[in-house]
């Protein structure tokens, strides 16, 4: 859980993502769209990979990638993201991230 933490802090907007997961392109597309340079932690290429995911799952998420956190707190996965994007909740967050 301390090296999720540490590593959804390095940078404004982090996106923990599997290589191979369509979801998780789709979420990092958007936020690049948006204006905004996520920090992408490939999990599947993390030896911790297991350990990871298992955090992330005790944070909350439903489905251990995309797991998107601003600011260093957890905002969700895909579902709870598009649905800030629709709301047009989702660019009042991270317009301090900018690029």
């Amino acid at each position: 859980m301390d090296k999720v933490m540490r590593l959804a802090s390095e940078k404004g907007v982090v996106i923990f993502s599997k290589s191979s997961c369509c979801l998780s392109y789709a979420v990092q597309v958007l936020f690049q769209d948006l204006g905004v340079n996520p920090k992408i932690h490939e999990i599947d290429k993390d030896p911790e990979c297991r350990e990871i995911e298992k955090a992330l799952m005790r944070l909350g998420c439903s489905k251990p990638v995309p797991a998107v956190f601003i600011g260093g707190k957890l905002v969700g996965s895909t579902n709870e993201v598009m649905s800030m994007h629709l709301s047009s909740s989702l660019v009042p967050l991270v317009k301090p991230y900018l690029c």
